[in-house]
């Protein structure tokens, strides 16, 4: 587990709000975050006077983004209710304003499925927590006080009625107790953030690298049941996106851009999109696990490209 301290204005705001997701953002892009491997558990400590753990949520990852895109994908899941004010808190921490920083880098910590606990059940911190720790402090649930730290968190989630059996596996043994928490679910802010790190800022079909006109495209869409998983996901130019998801384009199971001839029929034009007729994909994921699951994209061929 990781303890991390937390603004408390932060924290009220999204504790009203209860987000599926949440960035818990630091306001410099400079040091990673490794404290953690991918669903292990994220606690709130609070800032001083109120020495108290008041909620948590599972690391999904880490990854340094522009202000903008932190704001394009998590909106008021960053903490604020508006643009302006995130970005003047971001700010405010660095001592710089919009026109010496347009667009600054900051270090984005994503947690799935946070949980708020009610007042009455703050967790006081542990007994070696010591008041000057920033930003956070690892936990072992090997060592008594992890151990205890992590089934007095387990207690309350029972108690307040706040997880899920998705998020709950029955434990081999007693090691951490009755059971441990896995796989949350990702939301709508982590896939957009997942596939444009995926496809390393760059349309996977034309290879445009202009960030504000690139969009994380579901293949199979979360409406019709297609999941928040890179593997659902293409990085596309705006136009793209629009011409993919009205079935004008498609991407076969190969890989290679298939354009429909009804783009110039319905719109008397289109050369621009017919170039990349019949062409692979300009960038594609290196991991395998994240690259277009062909189970998707004949899903997409079939019911969605207009042909």
């Amino acid at each position: 587990m990781y303890v991390g301290v937390t603004d408390n204005d932060w924290y009220d705001f999204l504790a009203k709000e209860r987000p599926d997701e949440v960035n818990f953002w630091s306001p410099n892009g400079k040091r990673a975050f490794r404290a953690l491997e991918p669903n292990g558990l994220f606690l709130f400590k609070l800032h001083s006077p109120l020495n108290f753990i008041a909620g948590g949520g599972f690391f999904v990852r880490h990854v340094f983004l522009p202000l903008s895109l932190a704001w394009e994908a998590f909106e008021s899941k960053n903490g604020t209710s508006d643009y302006l004010a995130f970005r003047n808190a971001i700010y405010k921490y660095r001592n710089s304003d919009h026109k010496t920083e347009p667009d600054p880098e900051i270090g984005c910590i994503i947690l799935s499925s946070p949980f708020f606990f009610d007042r009455d059940h703050w967790i006081p911190v542990p007994e070696d927590w010591h008041p000057h720790t920033r930003p956070g402090k690892v936990y072992n649930t090997d060592e008594p006080i992890g151990r205890r730290l992590y089934n007095r968190v387990m207690s309350v989630l029972n108690e307040e009625n706040l997880y899920t059996s998705e998020l709950l596996l029955e434990s081999p043994g007693e090691r951490y107790g009755s059971s441990y928490i896995v796989r949350p679910r990702i939301g709508q802010g982590t896939f957009k953030v997942m596939v444009t790190e995926a496809y390393h800022r760059r349309c996977a079909i034309t290879g445009e690298k202009t960030l504000p006109v690139l969009e994380a495209a579901h293949i199979k869409p979360y409406s019709q049941n297609g999941p928040h998983l890179t593997s659902n996901g293409l990085l596309l130019r705006r136009d793209i996106h629009a011409l993919f998801d009205r079935g004008y384009i498609t991407v076969n199971e190969d890989y290679q851009i298939e354009v429909s001839k009804r783009i110039k029929e319905d719109y008397g034009n289109g050369r621009e999109y017919y170039a990349f007729h019949g062409k692979k994909l300009a960038e594609i994921p290196h991991r395998s696990e994240e690259r277009p699951s062909k189970q998707f994209l004949l899903w997409h061929n079939v019911n969605v490209y207009l042909g």
